[in-house]
């Protein structure tokens, strides 16, 4: 079975767990399959808006698409949750990729 199915299967019987939505997000991203990757990240952020990480990686995969704007705004909400969760390693690594591409 593949990762892409395997993970589905797993969201199937716990549509809410994160670790295996963050998952299958970041095996269709590695797939190039933009569109469907982050529609797993936005249903990812929806139920877990703390999960820090997944706006970081949605929003480097918005940027590998030449989806800037909507990156910086990615960008934004997870500096947002880095500073709710105290997450400083996840706040700087959005600050200085927010730096680089809002020029």
């Amino acid at each position: 079975m593949d990762k892409i199915a395997f993970l589905s299967d797993i969201l199937q019987q716990n549509p809410t767990d994160a670790f295996a939505r963050y998952g299958l997000a970041m095996e269709l991203a590695s797939q190039n399959q933009a569109d469907n990757a982050l529609a797993e990240f936005t249903k990812l952020l929806e139920q877990h808006p703390d999960y820090t990480a997944g706006y970081f990686m949605s929003a480097q995969t918005l940027l590998k698409f030449g989806r800037t704007e909507e990156a910086i705004q990615r960008l934004k909400s997870g500096i947002e949750s880095a500073l709710r969760t105290g997450n400083h390693h996840a706040l700087s690594e959005m600050q200085a990729l927010l730096e680089e591409v809002d020029r």
